[in-house]
């Protein structure tokens, strides 16, 4: 296993303690095209989506999100931090100083690159608001948080149903089939073919046993080791979560070679992921495992749902992107030359 290199350049100032100078979020995405592509054909069938979009290629980090904070949540007046952040031995140690009208937030140096957590659905799409709006600071309100991809104008209630992503988005918490087709469609064209998990594998992902080794290499799980491709971090044994304490979750990308085909990563284990769908009453989707879990979890057929206000040690969010107009020509383009090729 190494380290990724990049995954700073999710990139967002590493936070020292006390530290609060203010840096622009930068969420490093990759493009999905194949617009048009056809459903997965096991369970229920996702993964159809009919556009091109970016996604973010790392979860949301605690780094980005103590950013957001800094911009938006001097007066915290809807929520967007939770104490256990800090207070829970499995929290992304983000921290918040002083009082309501002036509050800052800073993260533990060794927590920025990790996946944020303690989040609720309505975080999530007021950190994407935030990003819509061209990351502003200021209170919480219409120019920062509760106007743009949503319109949620204070809701932060237990339902919601009918608050869903607008129609000129820029950026969104990500839908379930956008999810979806990030991690499991082969990146093969309009096809209908899927792996089973989202590190471009059928077979089951490795894993940090409970002796910290890799599962089924005998490689010690220690900076600069050996990662052969297709690991995630999940509990594969029923015994230490994840990479164990005090971490639980690896920097978001440290599984260097276990990506996507689209080249996300950590759609597997880390962290659950928050997504639009409403499934079953007034729930919200929720996909990919998290460290808390097992290898089915991390399976293209499982998917569950929770309250949106939940605020959880192993639930986080990633966001999608429109693509820039000169962005998408140029996918076009790439698309016609390739097409033209094959006649």
């Amino acid at each position: 296993m190494k380290r990724f290199a990049a995954m700073a350049a999710v990139a967002v100032m590493v936070f020292a303690w006390g530290t609060r100078a203010r840096a622009d979020v930068v969420t490093d995405t990759v493009t999905v095209g194949n617009p048009g592509n056809a459903n997965d054909t096991h369970g229920d069938g996702y993964g159809r989506v009919d556009y091109v979009y970016n996604i973010g290629r790392f979860e949301v980090t605690a780094g980005q999100y103590t950013e957001f904070l800094n911009a938006v949540a001097a007066t915290d007046t809807y929520g967007l931090y939770n104490s256990s952040m800090w207070s829970s031995g499995s929290g992304c140690k983000i921290e918040r100083s002083g009082s309501a009208g002036s509050y800052a937030y800073s993260v533990a140096e060794d927590r920025a690159s990790r996946p944020v957590n303690y989040v609720s659905y309505w975080d999530s799409c007021r950190f994407a608001n935030w990003l819509h709006n061209g990351q502003p600071s200021g209170p919480q309100g219409a120019g920062t948080t509760e106007m743009g991809a949503y319109t949620l104008n204070a809701y932060n209630g237990e339902d919601g149903r009918e608050i869903q992503r607008n129609p000129a988005w820029n950026w969104a918490v990500t839908s379930e089939d956008e999810w979806y087709k990030a991690a499991y469609h082969k990146n093969d064209g309009v096809t209908g073919n899927y792996f089973n998990y989202p590190t471009s594998s059928d077979n089951v992902p490795g894993y940090v046993n409970d002796e910290g080794n890799l599962s089924g290499t005998g490689d010690p799980f220690i900076e600069g080791g050996t990662d052969p491709g297709n690991y995630a971090t999940y509990d594969g044994d029923a015994g230490i979560n994840g990479i164990g304490s005090p971490y639980y979750r690896t920097e978001v990308g440290e599984w260097e070679n276990s990506d996507s085909p689209y080249g996300t990563f950590d759609q597997g284990g880390n962290v659950w992921e928050w997504n639009e769908a409403v499934p079953y009453g007034a729930y919200r989707g929720i996909r990919g495992g998290s460290f808390y879990t097992n290898d089915y979890d991390l399976h293209a057929a499982y998917s569950m749902y929770i309250t949106p206000t939940n605020e959880v040690h192993n639930i986080g969010f990633r966001v999608s992107e429109v693509p820039e107009p000169t962005s998408l020509a140029l996918l076009t383009l790439g698309a016609l030359l390739a097409t033209r090729r094959r006649q």
